[in-house]
């Protein structure tokens, strides 16, 4: 495990390398003490100037005006250009690189240049004059160069980092949206699968008073439909009630998908079924894919939700096969009633062809199959084949051991 050591705000390694630069600075000017020019007062300006380069990276422009009065300083005495001096270069270094404004590194150039030829003017001769003006502008040039283009590729990555960041929020609000869109569908499902139930009910007590009297065992036959289905609305509607109160954490980014069938549509104002499987299998044949279907067990009577989500999983892992795995692609659509779970397994080889107008986006398989799953607290697993291709399988226990259809 990786600690992050931080000193003052900023890293550890960070403080180390400028407090070994500034050493190294103070040492030049502590080392020519006896035989520099300037003496002892000299070692004090380069200490100094080892001293404000501690600050270089969060005060640069401060540190550069610092260490510029500095040399002045020491232009002035006419002391010459002296060991320490190398601290100069780090300002101008560090103002360029570090400076929130290029300005400011343009700004310490000038000054650096003009220092240059007062240094250079302290020189006896005129050939000895221009020699070390040529020698030390060369010198500051190449730094001042050196250094806006670390500036420019730090600003380049700091650009990319802020860059991915913003992606990822962005991806991490879509999955937000995408989560919280697909559980107001469910929701409005689920509302829906109540409100017929709820409708039975009515039906059936009215029924049953008015044959309570004349047909006593049609009137007990239709309370006990009442019963059922109101035990049964109860369970859709505390799942409901879960689907509107519990916050979805952040989802990862969702596969594409469209929880309409992605171009496949079926009929409007009419709540599908798992009875009507084959008819969105063939619209999805049409499509282009070749679908197997295989039920195995005995199927049992699901509650309305459930029998919604069993038909939006085979739906929407049929929409992510035809856009990812292509026209022509094999896939295999198996129901496996168990006594107390139905599995959904939907498997392509992904060797079909991507089919010449994409279907429609805009849905989230994977998100949508999540949330749906989650809500009769069943699993999905969903990922490649090693024999190439997806896979999709959702289990979905059932609330009770059901009844077995009749035929």
């Amino acid at each position: 495990m990786t600690v992050n050591r931080t000193v003052l705000g900023r890293p550890l390694r960070s403080v180390a390398f400028d407090v070994l630069v500034s050493g190294v600075v103070a040492l030049f000017a502590v080392a020519g003490v006896v035989a520099q020019p300037g003496g002892a007062t000299a070692t004090l300006v380069g200490c100094a100037m080892a001293v404000a380069l501690l600050a270089r990276r969060t005060h640069p422009s401060t540190v550069a005006a610092v260490v510029a009065v500095l040399a002045l300083v020491q232009v002035v005495a006419g002391w010459g250009p002296l060991a320490f001096d190398i601290g100069v270069l780090i300002a101008l270094y560090s103002v360029v690189k570090y400076a929130d404004r290029l300005r400011d590194g343009v700004l310490a150039g000038v000054v650096a240049g003009i220092g240059v030829l007062l240094a250079a003017s302290q020189t006896v001769s005129n050939l000895a004059w221009w020699v070390t003006a040529t020698y030390f502008g060369l010198v500051t040039g190449g730094v001042w160069l050196a250094a806006l283009n670390v500036r420019t590729r730090r600003l380049y990555v700091l650009t990319l980092e802020e860059r991915a960041a913003t992606l990822e929020r962005e991806r991490e609000a879509e999955a937000r949206a995408a989560v919280a869109g697909e559980r107001a569908r469910i929701a409005r499902e689920l509302h829906d699968v109540v409100a017929h139930s709820m409708a039975v009910m009515i039906v059936q007590a009215d029924g049953a008073r008015y044959l309570l009297d004349r047909d006593p065992q049609t009137a007990k036959t239709a309370v006990k439909v009442v019963a059922d289905t109101g035990r049964q609305a109860l369970d859709e509607m505390r799942r409901l009630v879960d689907v509107l109160r519990e916050p979805s954490p952040p989802q990862p980014a969702p596969a594409p998908g469209d929880p309409d069938g992605g171009g496949v549509a079926e009929p409007e104002r009419r709540r599908p079924a798992v009875a009507e499987l084959p008819a969105l299998l063939d619209r999805f044949r049409d499509a282009g894919l070749r679908v197997r279907h295989t039920v195995r067990g005995e199927p049992h009577a699901l509650p309305p939700g459930l029998d919604l989500t069993v038909y939006r999983v085979v739906q929407e892992a049929l929409t992510n096969a035809l856009k990812h795995a292509g026209v022509g692609a094999d896939v295999t659509v198996t129901l496996d009633h168990a006594p107390d779970a139905v599995v959904v397994r939907v498997v392509d080889d992904g060797r079909g062809r991507p089919p010449v107008a994409p279907a429609p986006s805009g849905g989230h398989g994977l998100v949508g199959m999540r949330e749906r799953v989650g809500v009769y607290d069943g699993s999905l697993t969903a990922g490649p084949r090693p024999a190439g291709g997806w896979q999709v399988e959702a289990r979905l226990p059932l609330p009770g051991r059901g009844q077995v259809l009749r035929s």
